[in-house]
């Protein structure tokens, strides 16, 4: 992709909540020579948030404004103008289908918070040869489905690699502890249009744990008890009780994308699960059964009508004076692939306290920041294509450790 393009980076739909979090990280955290624009389909609303990111940092260049709807003509010129295209115009399986065709088409790179597997199969299916081709970089879910997994995995992968000069067989991930204000109106909205849009046949593919994975696929060799399947519950050293997470089907897809991607350094027998932790065997079970009532009651439309009276509008969220107190941390625990009795652990963890949403904001400009800065190196490793945010690597780790993402790896003693 030629270096002289006219922007650095569009932040396309910066007028929805996420969107908004995105432009004022970018503002407040990236440097002032960055060359950007403000992209979606109404100027006096990109108007409005440019006069707000600018009171936040007057002294920075103000963004471009660029006006464009969603059609091929036009989402082909902007996609020509910029070196990367920062999309937050979801439900993604709605109306960013375009976005990604415009950006493999033109070699332009593309960046989104997606968690919707279903979408994410059918742009691999569609675009991935056609990116690849071209030189572009295209990464979705770059929020948190699935960067923390995906990147916690990929540091125990190392750790263990570096120490142990081995590949890693298992990595089980937890959502340990996460204290948020709730979830946006898109986010839900999201929920609700995937249950009605996407067909009976995609949702099934997607629950398949190797649903995004490169050929040859992997052998899942860690199979759930039944006492697992009825309870929906576990007990892992070093992570405690864990039960079903509500993210579990987009994090572990994406996992086995990266472990695939990079199969010779995850290793040829590599397993990968996630979980949410649980106080005890009881609660897990209980929040197991609420979750599977909740997501079949979701399937009536009746009940989706009334959820949608109960909670934020799309483009909505909650306040971030509400947010001052948001923490989130994941643990992780994986095991060396070696042929002896007990092979060698790791632990990691990954902690960050602030707005979950801004959380997203950050990982996903920091994710740009990596890409104009080391674009060939990250389309050396990765193959280039749609690929995931573990093959961004150490520099992704570096970059998220310097604004408050604190992630830690360290070999356990065997007993």
């Amino acid at each position: 992709m030629a270096p002289s393009r006219e922007f650095d980076l569009v932040l396309l739909g910066p007028t929805g909540y996420t969107g908004k979090l995105c432009g004022e990280y970018i503002v407040q955290h990236t440097p002032t020579n960055l060359k950007w624009a403000l992209a979606g389909r109404s100027a006096s609303k990109l108007q409005s948030v440019s006069e707000v990111l600018e009171s936040m940092n007057p002294d920075r260049i103000k963004p471009d404004i660029i006006c464009v709807q969603l059609n091929d003509e036009e989402l082909d010129f902007l996609a020509r103008r910029t070196r990367i295209v920062l999309n937050c115009v979801g439900p993604y399986h709605l109306y960013s289908t375009p976005v990604v065709a415009a950006c493999a088409a033109n070699g332009t790179h593309h960046l989104d918070v997606t968690g919707e597997t279903p979408w994410i199969k059918l742009i691999i299916e569609k675009y991935h040869d056609t990116a690849k081709a071209n030189g572009a970089l295209i990464i979705p879910s770059l929020g948190l489905e699935s960067v923390p997994p995906d990147i916690l995995a990929w540091s125990l992968v190392k750790l263990i690699r570096e120490k142990l000069s081995v590949g890693t067989k298992e990595v089980t991930t937890s959502l340990h502890e996460m204290i948020s204000t709730g979830p946006s109106g898109g986010t839900l909205s999201t929920i609700f249009s995937m249950i009605e849009t996407v067909t009976i046949s995609d949702l099934i593919k997607s629950m398949n744990p190797l649903a995004l994975a490169v050929p040859p696929l992997p052998e899942i060799t860690r199979k759930q008890s039944v006492a697992e399947k009825i309870f929906g519950v576990r007990s892992i050293p070093d992570l405690g009780t864990l039960t079903t997470a509500i993210s579990s089907l987009a994090d572990t897809a994406i996992v086995y994308r990266s472990s695939t991607l990079l199969r010779d350094f995850y290793g040829p027998r590599f397993n990968f699960r996630h979980f949410q932790h649980a106080r005890n065997a009881v609660v897990g079970s209980a929040f197991h059964y609420a979750f599977m009532f909740g997501i079949a009651l979701l399937t009536f439309a009746p009940i989706r009508w009334l959820a949608s009276k109960l909670v934020y509008a799309p483009g909505e969220g909650p306040k971030k004076e509400d947010s001052l107190k948001d923490m989130i941390e994941y643990r992780a625990v994986a095991v060396a692939d070696q042929d002896i009795d007990k092979p060698k652990r790791a632990f990691g963890r990954l902690v960050y306290h602030g707005s979950v949403y801004g959380f997203t904001g950050l990982m996903l400009t920091e994710a740009a920041m990596v890409i104009l800065e080391h674009e060939d190196e990250v389309r050396q490793t990765s193959g280039g294509g749609i690929v995931t945010s573990a093959t961004l690597g150490q520099y992704y780790v570096d970059r998220l450790e310097r604004v408050g993402c604190h992630i830690e790896t360290e070999l356990l003693l065997n007993d």
